[in-house]
């Protein structure tokens, strides 16, 4: 089914409630707290750093903000940003960041105009009471699916205009919250029986043996069982590479790009702490906040290790030893609108084939650590072939000494009932979790 233009759906706000002497209508916000929200996505919308770090040091420089407030101005911006082309077709190309909003809320939340009074100034309301009713002609493709044109076109090459509006549907709606159980600390059924008696609701994942998806965004970071390690918030396609690694006991394993960790730390307790597992990252900042994780979830067999390039001498002195390698490469992280909008603004064709060349390195040097019979899976949060497919099969025909495995059966043989054929496709419209790609390979044991 295509998706409506005009009037998208999404979760409600969460609004903080302001005084009644300055509260313009039922369901309204103060004029305060729009001034902060208007700020807030006139520094996103430079495009100079992601959304979440902008937001961020926003909230960071204004700490009055109570959790409602960032609440609101959080979900204010990132509906903005998820269907920012519909809104300037609507408000106009120039429009400004107050005016984004302001259509924002008359179009995409439906605010009724008593909504407005107070927060608005006369002309402004007859403005929004014109966009109410206006009709900007029928869109292109790109348009509708609230994409920039080159990156519509690159996916109209893998699909059809229907399943590209039912994708772009998919990434346009708010991700859910995501845990994974730390299984040396709990397992599924005992976590979910904590947190439903404390109050939170919470259901088994519909894929991921180790995950559970809660209604709505609580927070939890400081429940007890976050901080004694029982669970980290993590993607339930995300857990799903993680099975296909599917490391054991007294391996050696390589997380080859591991940045913050959330995977990592997945290898780790699936390896009940033994054996060695290698986190490889470039990013000092980033190995940094996996060590305080580390110790939270009770793992004592993970090792960072900093490394300049992915020809690194520290990568070179494992060749040909490790049972399994992990390359979650660095990708234009196209699979993440859901929780990123931003991305498809501040991506680009060059940006691809950057990333392109990256990858197609990064795997080849990931493969001379593989041990003659070991597995090594490539995996992004793309949804372009050329990072995907296009990397895979260049690799595999250059490397005969490897061979693709079914990710399919991988993941059956572990419980996970999963039509994926051979190589993983995780979408959102279709499974609920941010896009992901995957691909098994085993080097041969003479190779």
């Amino acid at each position: 089914m295509k998706p409506k233009t005009e009037k998208p759906r999404t979760r409600a706000i969460k609004r903080q409630e302001p005084a009644a002497a300055e509260r313009p209508a039922e369901g309204a916000v103060s004029r305060t707290l729009f001034i902060q929200a208007t700020q807030a996505l006139g520094a996103v919308l430079a495009f100079d750093y992601p959304a979440d770090a902008v937001l961020s040091r926003h909230f960071r420089d204004n700490r009055e903000l109570g959790h409602r407030d960032r609440g609101f101005i959080a979900e204010a911006v990132y509906g903005v940003l998820r269907r920012l082309r519909w809104l300037r077709r609507i408000a106009g190309a120039e429009a400004t960041p107050r005016m984004l909003l302001l259509a924002w809320f008359a179009r995409g939340e439906g605010w009724p105009m008593r909504n407005f009074e107070g927060l608005a100034s006369a002309t402004e309301r007859d403005w929004i009471t014109s966009i109410k009713a206006a009709e900007a002609g029928e869109p292109s493709l790109a348009e509708r699916a609230d994409l920039p044109d080159w990156l519509a076109e690159r996916l109209l090459a893998q699909m059809d205009g229907d399943e590209l509006l039912a994708l772009a549907h998919g990434l346009n709606r708010p991700a859910p919250l995501d845990l994974r159980v730390n299984l040396i600390k709990s397992d599924r059924d005992a976590l979910l029986e904590r947190l439903q008696a404390d109050g939170v609701r919470a259901e088994p994942g519909r894929l991921s043996p180790q995950a559970i998806r809660l209604a709505g965004k609580p927070a939890l970071q400081k429940h007890p069982l976050f901080l004694d390690g029982s669970f980290e918030v993590q993607d339930e396609g995300s857990q799903l590479l993680g099975l296909l690694v599917q490391p054991r006991r007294g391996e050696l394993v390589v997380d080859f790009c591991a940045g913050a960790g959330g995977k990592t730390l997945q290898l780790g307790a699936m390896m009940r702490s033994t054996g060695r597992l290698y986190a490889f990252d470039v990013s000092e900042k980033r190995l940094a906040k996996l060590k305080p994780r580390m110790a939270r979830a009770g793992l004592s067999n993970v090792h960072p290790v900093l490394i300049a390039h992915e020809a690194d001498a520290k990568v070179k002195r494992l060749a040909g030893k490790a049972d399994r390698v992990l390359v979650d490469a660095p990708c234009t992280g196209l699979g993440t609108l859901r929780r990123n909008p931003d991305l498809k603004w501040r991506q680009s064709p060059a940006a691809v084939e950057e990333m392109v060349a990256k990858q197609g390195a990064i795997l080849a040097a990931a493969a001379r650590v593989v041990r003659p019979g070991g597995r090594l899976v490539y995996a992004t949060c793309s949804l372009l072939a050329e990072e995907n497919d296009g990397i895979v099969d260049a690799f595999l025909a250059a490397h005969p000494e490897f061979r693709a495995l079914s990710a399919q059966e991988v993941l059956a043989a572990q419980g996970v009932a999963l039509e994926t054929g051979e190589r993983l496709r995780l979408l959102p419209h279709v499974h609920d979790t941010d896009g992901f790609f995957a691909a098994v390979m085993e080097r041969a044991k003479g190779g």
